[in-house]
């Protein structure tokens, strides 16, 4: 599924580049699997602006992702690719030999009418989950748990693949696309392969208003506001704020690491950024 340039035409579409859905075989989505998706515009349930830049874009309906994989042993076939606009990744409808339907996340080289299954004890092929502990080493996987029985929440996004690299008793370490090498419990389930839609990352937006599509508003530097908005902000003309780069609110936001889960940091085997 390659992306495509289009014509320029004009000065907005001289650098857009889209992809051309080759893959897709049905248009509209499952009904039964839709809900209603609220759009928040950036604000919490007080009507408080928790995250900025954000409002407007597209109305959606959300698909309901079987992130589980919890129908063991029940083989599906896949009925149709489809689009969906809650994420980089396409998605999959299965259908499944007892009559009901799930969408799943579509891997790479999955072909409509192909059989998937999951379970402890199915064959290592695209498209099934299995717990850790079943997967052969250095197999390419998605859609990770990191609690059993939680469902995927690892790997998710288009062209995501980790990587299984080895076991040790309870523990598998998986290699995720950032460099991470992490410890998830070998009974914690995922799905062979890749996610599809590699070509995701190669497409270019082009134009300001394709982002307000997305929902996403033009966002402010903060040397660009006054210094009753922002730390860096004021002074005579163009400025480079005279101080290291800050939040709003005074904590620096270049190289200051921020992270303060330490319930989980015996699980990180190797660091994204260690050399």
């Amino acid at each position: 599924m390659p992306t495509k340039q289009r014509k320029p035409i004009n000065s907005s579409s001289r650098f857009q580049t889209h992809l051309t859905f080759e893959e897709l075989t049905r248009k509209k989505p499952e009904k039964a699997l839709t809900k209603g998706k609220h759009s928040s515009g950036g604000r919490n349930n007080k009507g408080q602006l928790t995250s900025w830049w954000r409002g407007g874009g597209h109305k959606k309906r959300y698909r309901v992702i079987d992130f589980k994989r919890d129908k063991h042993g029940v083989p599906a076939k896949v009925a149709t690719i489809e689009y969906d606009p809650n994420r980089s990744a396409r998605i999959a409808l299965l259908h499944y030999a007892d009559g009901e339907k799930r969408y799943i996340l579509w891997p790479d080289g999955l072909k409509v009418g192909a059989e998937v299954v999951a379970g402890e004890s199915v064959e290592v092929n695209v498209g099934n989950a299995l717990p850790l502990r079943r997967i052969p080493l250095g197999t390419v996987i998605h859609n990770i748990e990191l609690k059993i029985g939680k469902g995927g929440q690892m790997v998710r996004s288009a062209g995501g693949g980790a990587q299984l690299m080895a076991r040790d008793g309870a523990w598998a370490q998986v290699k995720l696309p950032s460099g991470e090498v992490r410890k998830v419990h070998v009974e914690c389930y995922a799905t062979v392969g890749q996610v599809g839609n590699l070509e995701h990352e190669n497409v270019s937006i082009g134009k300001a208003g394709r982002n307000r599509w997305l929902g996403w508003k033009p966002h402010n530097r903060g040397v660009t506001m006054n210094p009753v908005d922002h730390p860096m902000g004021g002074g005579e003309g163009k400025t480079s704020g005279g101080r290291h780069p800050t939040t709003p609110w005074g904590v620096p936001t270049k190289g200051y690491k921020t992270r303060n889960n330490k319930r989980t940091d015996s699980q990180i085997v190797r660091r994204r950024n260690q050399k």
